[in-house]
C-alpha cells in the first residue's frame, strides 16, 4: 500500500521516492531516480524529470516539466504552465545530458504561471516571480521580480504580501505583522 495517492492515468517510474500524503494528478509522469517529499501536489499533465529533488510541500500546477537539474526546497509553488530549461544553449543534433545546469528554488519560492527559469540561476528564498516573468539571473531571497528579462521591482513577506520599507529599513507584513529588516540591499525576517 503507497502512502501517497496517484490518479489511475499517472506515471510513475521505478526507483522513485515519494513521500507521505503526497498527490499524483491526471496524465503526469514521475521518471525514475526522482525524490518527492511528503505533502506535495503534482497537479494534472505534469513531468518530473529523471533524479529530481522536490522538498516537502511543493505545489506544482498544471502543465508543468521540472526537468533533470531542477531542486525545489520545502513550500515551493510552482504555477500553471511555468517553465525550466536545463540547457544554455540546446541543439537538437547535440547531446548535452552531461552539461544540465542546476536550478535551485529555495524554500518558499513561488513562480507565477507561465513564468521561464533559464538554468543555472537561484530563486532565494520566499522570492515572488511574477506571471510571465522571464529569469536570466539569481533572485535575492524575498525579492519581487517580473518582466521580461525579468527586473526585481520590491520585496514580499514570507506570506507574499508586498513589504514597505519606509521607517529606517523596517518593515511589517501586513498579514502576520512579521518584521523585516533591509540591509545592503538584502531582505531577512526578525525573529
Amino acid at each position: 500500500m503507497h502512502k501517497y495517492f496517484a490518479h489511475e492515468t499517472a506515471v510513475i517510474d521505478k526507483d522513485c521516492e515519494i513521500g507521505e500524503g503526497t498527490k499524483i494528478w491526471h496524465f503526469s509522469h514521475i521518471m525514475s531516480g526522482c525524490r518527492i517529499g511528503d505533502s506535495c501536489n503534482i497537479g494534472q499533465n505534469v513531468v518530473i524529470s529523471p533524479a529530481v529533488c522536490l522538498g516537502k510541500n511543493v505545489k506544482i500546477q498544471n502543465n508543468v516539466s521540472v526537468y533533470t537539474g531542477v531542486i525545489c526546497e520545502d513550500d515551493v509553488f510552482l504555477g500553471p504552465s511555468m517553465v525550466f530549461t536545463n540547457v544554455i544553449n540546446p541543439r537538437s543534433h547535440v547531446n548535452r545530458k552531461n552539461e544540465y545546469a542546476e536550478t535551485i528554488v529555495r524554500k518558499g519560492a513561488s513562480i507565477g504561471a507561465n513564468a521561464t527559469i533559464i538554468c543555472g540561476n537561484e530563486i532565494g528564498s520566499y522570492a515572488l516571480i511574477g506571471a510571465g516573468s522571464v529569469i536570466t539571473k539569481p533572485v535575492k531571497a524575498f525579492a519581487l521580480v517580473v518582466g521580461n528579462p525579468a527586473k526585481q521591482i520590491g520585496w514580499v513577506s514570507e506570506n507574499g504580501h508586498r513589504l514597505h520599507f519606509e521607517n529606517q529599513d523596517f518593515a511589517k507584513c501586513p498579514e502576520t505583522n512579521q518584521e523585516y529588516q533591509l540591509e545592503n540591499n538584502e531582505v531577512k525576517r526578525i525573529k
